[in-house]
């Protein structure tokens, strides 16, 4: 392994973990917390401060700032940290937060991501494997993003909302309902508009998959009783494993109503 390489001009406080194969470029600044991977590489002029872990081989841009305090007047300085996962690529001026105490302390990023220019992750955010933020848009507090989401540009997520596996949400839209896995969200308010059809079919799911996905689909839309009661009858009668993860995400547990098909 070779030692990390760090520019004249950074400023990395005595404290901080740097692990072996880093690069720290030109007017970057590594707070005493601050934990890096092996082989991260922060471009230059990035700052990462606060009780911040970044995982091997995550790359961050210029004028990205990493770990900073939460965007919530009820933070008061208590100790929160911030952990990203491995091979993550987190473009200029993306802005990711600490957690608060009353959101559990910690803000997760999983492995694998992009976050693209602008985009922001907010307090005690869940995020996971394998998500794409588009530029300048944002995720408020205490979200949770689970795998292989995408999240348009421009778009924005409210506090509290869990969007599930495998969903899209398009550009210049505001979430502020919770998503189903492999939903299709589009429109200025967000309206639940189908499945992700191109995103299934790009994993490889199987016909036979699929074509139940979309009998659940009709069945959430337009069967008898209130949207919770359509997928508890709709898990006594699936054999998908797809349907019942999307069965299991209606039925568990929620702060914010549910994006309902229209």
């Amino acid at each position: 392994m070779m030692p990390a390489v760090i520019h004249p001009s950074a400023v990395v406080e005595r404290g901080a973990q740097i692990a072996e194969d880093c690069k720290i470029g030109p007017f970057c600044h590594v707070g005493p917390e601050v934990v890096l991977g092996r082989g991260v590489e922060l471009k230059s002029h990035v700052v990462v401060t606060g009780a911040t872990e970044i995982g091997d081989e995550t790359m961050v841009f210029p004028f990205a700032v990493i770990g900073e305090i939460p965007q919530d007047l009820k933070f008061k300085g208590e100790e929160t940290r911030l952990v990203i996962g491995k091979r993550n690529r987190i473009r200029e001026h993306v802005t990711m937060n600490c957690g608060t105490d009353g959101g559990g302390g910690l803000t997760k990023v999983g492995d694998d991501g992009l976050f693209m220019a602008g985009c922001h992750v907010a307090h005690d955010a869940q995020v996971g494997d394998r998500v794409i933020l588009v530029n300048n848009s944002a995720l408020a507090g205490h979200c949770v993003i689970e795998d292989d989401v995408i999240v348009g540009g421009l778009s924005g997520v409210h506090q509290w909302v869990r969007i599930g596996r495998g969903a899209i949400i398009g550009a210049v839209t505001m979430v502020t309902n919770d998503v189903i896995p492999y939903g299709l969200v589009q429109a200025p308010r967000g309206k639940l508009d189908g499945l992700n059809l191109v995103g299934l079919k790009r994993r490889g799911v199987s016909r036979s998959d699929i074509t139940a996905l979309r009998a659940a689909f009709q069945m959430l839309a337009q069967g008898e009783g209130a949207f919770a009661d359509r997928a508890k009858r709709l898990g006594n009668e699936t054999q998908s494993d797809y349907v019942r993860e999307i069965v299991d995400f209606i039925l568990g547990d929620s702060d914010r109503h549910f994006l309902t098909p229209g």
